[in-house]
């Protein structure tokens, strides 16, 4: 069967990307494929400039989501003015710097960003085919032992926890978190995504609906869709000591 890595995405705060719209970042309760790539190439030092790979990685992905703890969710107003000489902290460790003419500085900037609190998101992926370049077993390398630091949606979202959790065999991914214990010591019926076609019908009523959470890595922005299900299951609990 095949090895799917667990990965555990917790924080005091997380923001998997929705569709922004205006001067509002919200959030949805699940991770994007994009995001899920993006995290995946930043332990692995790539650049954000090499989009034939990123591309690529995100095609190969098959990964389903389990919410092993809801948390709540938080909106934060953000008011900032930018000067021209003012600096970004990035994760390749040097500051980033601003251009543009002085009446692009003018003015506050006012939006909102909405988060998860407190939340603990499983996952279960894989790649396919699993023979490529990077493998299974260097991604997994790369999430122990990140190349830069890593973050869950949003630079200021730190994970609490490392991110690689363990791995396990199952013949799709809604198996593989089906079979991997709970990370939390929450108990019951939880929620579940996972791609339509990777998996069967969950304990409960199911629903299936088209996500736009692919990056087109060469042009920017996000298109497309794919089809996922998502319902609810009851994953096994905590042991003792885990």
């Amino acid at each position: 069967m095949p090895r799917h890595l667990i990965l555990r995405l917790e924080a005091p705060l997380m923001a998997f990307g929705g569709e922004i719209i205006d001067n509002y970042g919200v959030v949805d309760r699940f991770p994007a494929a994009s995001m899920v790539t993006g995290l995946i190439a930043n332990a692995l030092g790539w650049r954000r400039e090499e989009a034939a790979r990123l591309d690529r990685l995100q095609h190969r992905l098959v990964f389903a989501a389990r919410r092993d703890r809801d948390g709540h969710p938080l909106r934060d107003f953000q008011t900032a003015e930018l000067a021209r000489d003012d600096r970004g902290w990035t994760t390749r460790g040097r500051p980033e710097g601003r251009a543009g003419g002085e009446g692009t500085y003018k003015g506050r900037h006012l939006r909102y960003r909405d988060y998860d609190a407190d939340a603990c998101v499983a996952v279960a992926l894989r790649l396919d085919p699993a023979d490529e370049s990077p493998t299974l077993d260097e991604v997994a390398a790369a999430l122990d032992r990140p190349a830069r630091p890593l973050f869950l949606g949003r630079k200021p979202c730190l994970p609490s926890a490392p991110v690689l959790a363990g791995e396990v065999e199952a013949a799709d991914s809604l198996a593989a978190l089906r079979a991997y214990p709970r990370l939390t010591d929450d108990t019951g019926a939880t929620d579940v995504r996972w791609p339509d076609g990777d998996g069967g019908q969950p304990d409960r009523q199911s629903r299936r609906y088209d996500v736009t959470d692919r990056r087109n890595w060469r042009a920017g922005p996000h298109g497309g869709a794919r089809r996922v299900c998502e319902g609810r299951i009851t994953p096994p609990s905590r042991t003792a000591g885990s």
